[in-house]
């Protein structure tokens, strides 16, 4: 598998724009390595979590800028029925599964070929997901499509068909800390999500079923609040997921269309970053389970808190919950999902 793969096959694959954004991405999970983003001062910073060589990936956190597949984010006890018949998946998150489990798509090395987008820079990355991998049925062939434009836009594009029912959800793991990724916490970025409900979970972390509204919650962040200004407020959910580590229910007139999701901004830099997505949620995670094991690039520890998430996606263990959005996929239907990350600053 994937994971064995000799380390002469693991590569690299660069791309810059003419405003001072580059990133660097491995065919290994397809990980986005590093991301270098301008400050207010036109100075750039790498503004994401990661290592410094392909080959580290393989023991360090395996979400670390990955492409999440073939499930991203949790499915209980990793079981779920599709057409009447009951698939498991391995378990690799306490009782549940999580992020197409330990051997998903982020562990599994991917065809990438350089491209162009409308004069853009650009990587097609390509994989194959044979029957029966991590217990998923149906092959799946996938596609993610990583811009970075001219309007300092990382866009990305996921497709996939498959050859039997099985059901996908996939998503994006950066790690962002905005004033840079050894500026150490990310509790003082200002957050505004545009969602009026969330999910609840158990103490496990698998939604309830419940959409409950953001009003008068830690969770509502239709205005701007810092992510540190309620995150240990004393509140049942922030106590099962040590902070925030919830999916919100986006406020989408359209439900496909790509629509502003949310936007962070950091005072130290000045760098702002905008979210729009196809998708019908957003996952927050604050980093509340690194811990230092991680030594990162420039052999800094990545800590408590140090950076966040937004993972663009359908609801955690939807495949569970009838009226939650549908994650499976037919033969003939095909799978689209767009998600674009756009970078500014402030004075």
């Amino acid at each position: 598998m994937s994971q064995t793969a000799p380390a002469a096959s693991l590569k690299t694959f660069s791309l810059k724009n003419r405003k001072g954004m580059s990133m660097t991405v491995t065919n290994f999970g397809g990980k986005v390595m590093s991301l270098n983003v301008p400050d207010r001062h036109g100075v750039p910073a790498d503004i994401v979590l990661g290592f410094t060589k392909p080959e580290e990936y393989r023991n360090g956190n395996p979400y670390f800028g990955a492409i999440i597949g073939r499930c991203g984010n949790r499915i209980a006890k990793g079981q779920f029925t599709l057409d009447g018949k009951v698939h498991q998946l391995p378990v690799n998150n306490g009782p549940n599964h999580l992020h197409g489990g330990p051997i998903g798509f982020q562990n599994s090395v991917w065809e990438i070929i350089p491209t162009t987008v409308n004069g853009d820079e650009a990587l097609e990355l390509t994989y194959t997901s044979p029957d029966g991998e991590a217990g998923y049925p149906g092959t799946v062939k996938a596609k993610v499509l990583y811009i970075l434009t001219r309007d300092n836009e990382l866009s990305i594009e996921y497709s996939a068909v498959t050859d039997a029912p099985t059901i996908i959800n996939l998503t994006h793991h950066n790690f962002y800390n905005l004033a840079g990724a050894d500026s150490g916490s990310i509790v003082n970025h200002s957050l505004m999500l545009f969602a009026s409900r969330f999910t609840p979970v158990s103490a496990d972390l698998i939604p309830t079923g419940e959409l409950r509204s953001v009003e008068d919650t830690p969770f509502d962040f239709r205005k701007f609040h810092t992510i540190g200004e309620r995150i240990d407020a004393s509140d049942e959910q922030l106590r099962y997921g040590n902070g925030y580590d919830h999916n919100w229910v986006l406020d989408k007139p359209d439900s496909n269309a790509l629509t502003l999701a949310a936007v962070v901004s950091e005072p130290g830099s000045g760098r702002i970053m905008e979210v729009f997505t196809t998708e019908p949620g957003m996952q927050l995670y604050t980093g509340n389970f690194l811990d230092n094991t991680d030594v990162g690039k420039g052999g800094k520890p990545y800590g408590y808190r140090t950076a966040f998430c937004l993972e663009a996606q359908h609801y955690p263990d939807s495949a569970n919950h009838a009226h939650f959005p549908s994650v499976v996929l037919r033969p003939g239907a095909g799978y689209y999902q767009k998600t674009v990350y756009k970078f500014s600053t402030e004075d």
